[in-house]
């Protein structure tokens, strides 16, 4: 058994699934966010070529425009197809090994992309961008509900933040293999593809020697020997009595309680706030702008001077903001609390687009005021990497209990997906209407969002699920019908003793009835 860190809840096994968990889910996701951009004009001359060898003409440019937008925007539809089977999948099989399943999308989908040129087939190419949206909607639903039942109330937000990290990690690492130098060139952006496969074979086989998650075994296969031997692994500590207890405590009030559709989460009265609060916080997080700023970045280099050839070796910049921002947001989210990093990132976010909005209109006034539009962009993906860039996914872990957790996490991804489809599908009709004046809508949402976060969003940190619930209630003006039946779960649930809450939790853990 690992271990303790010194002075800290971390232990090797937790920190070993995070990385290799990560790895091959969220790393995945970011990586598949960037790597279309460095090889878009040598994809869309296989396009071509393929077209004319199949059709005796070159294909029509307005064709070529339309099959590209589905080969970027079908990974979107993936996603939302990936989040709506990742409950079944889950059910049945588990966190852990859900994620070990999901690497065959990602392996399949890597293969049938690295081969679409040898095969001079541009459909294998969609089709594996469509099926790794798949394995992204998976990895997005059930990674944060890992990592998020594995770990300590103390670094749970510092835990599930590896997840944004990683995303960062990937996207950076998206542009860094695109480069001329290495894969971005016509005769190897196959490869940039096939490369999917090595995070995936190192999750496939790591991962096994990892435990399943405990509240998983406990609540869900009641297999409580199981469990506690779980606990013991990420905690790196023999005697876990009292997270044991903290877990058949949220058992007790929901021994009668199946596991909740997304039909009956939306209309839980006990649960209306926790819903809204997740919708509005996944919504922002896919409208805040930031994808919007990729449109710009190539156009404000060349203003600024920066040579075409040197676009690519500069936009690494942005990559390298995104993680370092993710990373420090992973250091002091446990300090400072996700309301603050919250209401915080999507405040500076409204102030940097506001400022990039007045230096693109003015850009043409003075040669230094390019450099400013840089510094704005890099300002943005900063202010959204350092809170609202990963906390939507800890929460949505954080706002339920059990037996709702999975259909929350259908809920959430299906906002999220939905709304990167709509900012693909709208903003070049918005970008088209407003010009550069489009960056005030997206601050717009931003101020929204940080209002709706100020007023509505309760603190989390070092809480439990059970006080999370009891934190709602009072907004929801009604409890759980569990929780409201049983006193003594309730006083539990809100911190006091209990007179015979401790007996009734042993007696629980003697009878095993979970």
């Amino acid at each position: 058994m690992c271990s303790p860190l010194p002075s800290q809840d971390w232990s090797c096994s937790l920190v070993a699934v995070s990385l290799v968990g990560a790895l091959g889910s969220s790393f995945l996701y970011g990586y598949n966010l960037s790597v279309v951009n460095a090889p878009t004009p040598y994809i869309k001359a296989f396009y071509n070529e393929s077209w004319e060898r199949r059709h005796g003409h070159p294909i029509d440019p307005d064709t070529l425009t339309l099959l590209w937008s589905v080969t970027v925007s079908i990974f979107a539809i993936g996603g939302l197809v990936g989040t709506l089977i990742a409950k079944k999948i889950g059910k049945f099989l588990g966190r852990k090994n859900t994620l070990l399943v999901n690497n065959g999308f990602a392996i399949s989908a890597a293969l049938l992309m690295a081969f679409a040129l040898q095969a001079e087939a541009f459909e294998m190419l969609i089709v594996g961008r469509f099926i790794m949206g798949v394995d992204g909607g998976i990895s997005l639903s059930v990674l944060p509900m890992y990592l998020n039942e594995i770990s300590p109330k103390e670094i749970r937000g510092s835990l599930g933040q590896v997840t944004a990290i990683f995303i960062c990690i990937g996207v950076f690492a998206g542009q860094l293999l695109g480069l001329p130098e290495l894969l971005g060139k016509e005769s190897t952006w196959p490869y940039l593809f096939g490369v999917i496969m090595v995070p995936a074979f190192i999750q496939l086989v790591s991962l096994p020697f990892l435990p399943e998650s405990p509240r998983y075994l406990l609540l869900e296969k009641h297999d409580e020997a199981r469990a506690m031997k779980a606990f013991q692994t990420f905690l790196g500590k023999a005697d876990v009595s009292q997270e044991m207890q903290e877990a058949l405590a949220e058992s007790h009030v929901q021994r009668n309680v199946h596991l909740l559709s997304v039909l009956e989460l939306l209309r839980a009265p006990f649960l209306r706030w926790q819903v809204i609060t997740v919708v509005v916080t996944m919504a922002c997080y896919q409208l805040c702008g930031l994808n919007a700023i990729w449109f710009y970045t190539n156009s404000i280099f060349g203003k600024a001077g920066i040579p075409q050839e040197k676009t690519p070796y500069v936009t690494l910049s942005t990559g390298g903001v995104e993680t370092l921002a993710s990373i420090f947001s992973g250091l002091v989210i446990e300090r400072l609390g996700r309301r603050p990093l919250l209401i915080g990132g999507f405040g500076l976010m409204a102030l940097f687009f506001g400022a990039l909005t007045v230096t693109l209109v003015l850009q043409d006034h003075a040669a230094w005021i390019p450099y400013l539009s840089i510094v704005c962009i890099l300002a943005v993906i900063a202010s959204f990497c350092s809170g609202p860039g990963g906390i939507p996914f800890i929460l949505t872990g954080e706002f339920f209990q059990q037996s709702q957790r999975p259909a929350a996490f259908i809920m959430a991804g299906t906002v999220n997906w939905l709304s990167n489809f709509a900012v693909g599908l709208l903003f070049p009709f918005i970008q088209r209407s407003l010009d550069t004046y489009c960056f005030l809508v997206f601050a717009a949402i931003c101020v929204i969002g940080a209002l709706y976060f100020y007023f509505v969003l309760p603190e989390t940190k070092n809480r439990t699920h059970a006080e999370i619930s009891q934190e709602f209630a009072k907004r929801n003006k009604a409890s759980p019908p569990e929780e409201a039946g049983d006193p003594a779960v309730a006083e539990k649930a809100n911190g006091g003793p209990g007179p015979d809450s401790s007996s009734t939790l042993d007696h629980g853990v003697k009878d095993r009835a979970v």
